[in-house]
């Protein structure tokens, strides 16, 4: 049966090394036969570059996704194109460059992937996942065996929504965006795996990968500052999940989470 490994959102330049030396490795303790990751964060904590995504995929990421910090490393929009591994937001407005899934294949199985990112909480100008999300499996099917599916969002019932709302049509329903691990991975009645947020792929020794002291002093005084990427406590969160390639449906999910040894 297929497993596909899925990497919470790389956070700058800890997260993307430690993700490319732990990678291979993990990847066969793991027997995973896809590698998914959320890169939006890893050029300096905002966005990502054609260089950076180029050394995601030689470092054995098969496919990279995006959400809400997509257009922040400048002329971006300009390299999207060129990269055949990785796909925006699916429910960006249509005019924005990019790809909306991706399909991989291994031993004859295909593999869907797209990203929905939620409209609660996120100032980006974006369509109704849920809609978005019936569009694209019904523009998949025939095209793929299973879908993988990230809920890019910030409001978790905005997440379980989504993961009902696709139970029993896509094999997985999986949160990113708040960089916080949740303890609610399961499969949903119909098959499809599920949890609000893998958590990310950097510095834990932070909030939300960013260093403690200015972070808490723009909440206690409400000027801006810089928030530069942390360093320490470095983790690989995501998540494994286990498809039956038969029916394109998930059988497991277990979180995934490797701390580097100097942490």
């Amino acid at each position: 049966m297929p497993k596909v490994l899925f990497l919470g959102d790389i956070v700058g330049r800890p997260g993307r090394t430690f993700v490319i030396e732990r990678l291979p490795a993990l990847r066969d303790e793991l027997g995973a036969d896809f590698v998914i990751a959320n890169g939006e964060n890893s050029a300096g904590g905002s966005g990502i570059t054609q260089k950076i995504a180029g050394e995601l995929l030689a470092g054995g990421v098969d496919a990279i996704t995006l959400g809400d910090h997509i257009w922040d490393q400048k002329n971006f929009e300009n390299e999207i194109e060129q990269l055949e591994a990785l796909c925006r937001p699916a429910n960006l407005p249509e005019q924005n460059p990019g790809r909306t899934h991706l399909i991989l294949e291994k031993d004859g199985f295909r593999l869907g992937v797209f990203t929905v990112m939620g409209r609660n909480f996120i100032a980006m100008k974006s369509g109704c996942p849920f809609e978005r999300s019936d569009k694209k499996l019904s523009e998949l099917a025939g095209q793929c065996d299973a879908c993988f599916v990230e809920a890019h969002m910030e409001a978790t019932s905005e997440k379980v929504a989504l993961g009902w709302h696709l139970d029993g049509r896509a094999a997985a329903v999986v949160g990113t965006h708040t960089h916080i691990p949740t303890a609610d991975a399961r499969v949903l009645p119909g098959g499809t795996a599920y949890i609000s947020d893998v958590g990310m792929c950097g510095p834990y020794a932070s909030v939300i990968g960013r260093e403690v002291e200015q972070v808490v002093a723009t909440f206690l005084d409400g000027m801006k500052r810089r928030f530069p990427v942390a360093k320490d406590d470095v983790r690989l969160s995501g998540c494994l999940i286990e498809i039956n390639a038969h029916t394109g449906l998930s059988q497991g999910i277990d979180r995934v989470e490797v701390v580097r040894e100097d942490a």
